[in-house]
């Protein structure tokens, strides 16, 4: 993998099998009006973290809406205006963009527009569209090659049981938070683990996948879940971490350190706590909602860990379970609380991930926001909802990979 340091701002470090981006310094003091006036002799306020997005898109031929191998085309016409936030991935029909760390929501949405219309200015000469599903809606039967890199085929050859051609083209969004220490990335990665199952039950987004309905809200999650270390990560101090990584290269099961796959993870190379659970998504405004959701709610639990309250207790296998149903099943039906190992409607898990929240998300100036986004995505669904209505309106998955690729250019 090669990692690269930007020359003026830096983007976010990337998250999947191939080269990415490492951000800077991640963390900058709130903006003036965030600011809140500290009582005499109490601790000044945290200074809000910074958030990074990167998005992991395909390409489309316009004509079959197959995937297409122009990748390297695509990238290197968009490297021109983006440099290395754009970037390659495992499969020639995928592309990456990385955005820089950001304080307010505002900013990131605007780094996300124009990477996005930069990106799909440059598939259209292409003869492509940039489409923002977590797998291939249809996809040609005929094996997929891989991108042409040294690590990615070292990577094809020692798990190709489990690159399957195209259909394993996966996507996913992840957030960066920092800024973190190692072992403050792992204690707030051991307090996430109950949240995240219905953080990924909003951004599902893949229940196609090679032309069929998969069943699944997120068919991404359960294909990428064949990679080794991918599923929700292990309770870890530093020390640990420091162990189990090493022995996983030692024995083979993983090439190098960076294929920690783990739903939370602490950045190898920047003090940054690493979330990648989600699909990506065509509606920015749930991309913005995953941002500030994990930032608000990473902000509470900072404060937590240094009054040194212990992570929840949640049995692994019903941590596990929990993200098996988010995936099946999306925000609509019953979910798993793996805090109670009850089963609750995803929806009302949503509003209490919301109000857990919430202290962070006002911190940041955030709360008004995300309310208003939770709130369309509990009247009108999840992404994966949308490509199902689609299917049905239209009768033609052809169709439905169209709307993808209309709402992936659309401002939010």
């Amino acid at each position: 993998m090669r990692i690269h340091q930007p020359p003026g701002p830096p983007a976010t470090a990337g998250a999947g099998p191939g080269p990415k981006h490492v951000p800077g310094p991640a963390v900058t003091t709130p903006a003036p009006a965030q600011r809140t006036a500290a009582a005499p002799g109490a601790a000044p306020p945290r200074a809000l973290p910074t958030v990074g997005v990167e998005e992991e898109f395909l390409l489309v031929d316009r004509r079959t809406r197959l995937p297409a191998e122009r990748a390297p085309q695509v990238i290197a016409d968009a490297a021109g205006e983006l440099g290395e936030q754009v970037q390659a991935e495992f499969f020639p029909v995928q592309v990456e963009v990385c955005t820089r760390p950001a304080t307010r929501l505002d900013e990131l949405a605007a780094d996300l527009v124009h990477l996005r219309a930069v990106v799909a200015a440059a598939a259209a000469e292409a003869g492509c569209l940039l489409v923002a599903s977590g797998t291939p809606v249809l996809s040609n039967p005929r094996p997929g090659r891989v991108t042409d890199d040294p690590r990615y085929r070292e990577m094809a050859a020692r798990y190709r049981s489990v690159v399957d051609g195209y259909g394993g083209a996966l996507c996913g969004c992840h957030v960066h938070v920092g800024t973190v220490s190692r072992g403050r990335a792992l204690a707030l990665a051991n307090h996430l683990r109950p949240w995240l199952p219905v953080v990924q039950a909003l951004t599902v987004n893949s229940p196609f996948a090679e032309g069929r309905d998969s069943g699944f809200a997120s068919w991404r999650s359960v294909r990428w879940a064949r990679w080794p270390t991918v599923g929700p990560a292990p309770v870890l101090d530093e020390e640990q971490y420091e162990s189990v990584v090493a022995a996983l290269v030692r024995s083979g099961v993983l090439l190098d350190r960076r294929m920690v796959y783990w739903y939370a993870r602490p950045s190898e190379h920047v003090p940054t706590l690493e979330v990648r659970v989600a699909d990506v998504n065509a509606d920015l405004r749930t991309v913005l909602l995953l941002a500030a959701l994990l930032r608000g709610l990473t902000t509470v639990l900072l404060d937590e860990i240094d009054e040194g309250r212990p992570a929840p207790a949640c049995p692994a296998g019903l941590v596990r379970d929990a993200h098996w149903q988010a995936a099946r099943t999306g925000l609509a039906g019953d979910g798993i609380d793996p805090l109670t190992g009850r089963l609750t409607p995803m929806a009302a898990l949503a509003d209490r991930l919301l109000e857990r929240a919430a202290p962070g998300l006002a911190a940041a100036g955030d709360l008004t926001a995300v309310e208003t986004a939770l709130g369309r995505i509990h009247r009108r669904g999840t992404g994966a909802d949308r490509q199902r209505r689609a299917l049905r309106r239209h009768g033609r998955l052809t169709a439905v990979v169209d709307e993808l690729a209309a709402l992936t250019l659309a401002a939010p």
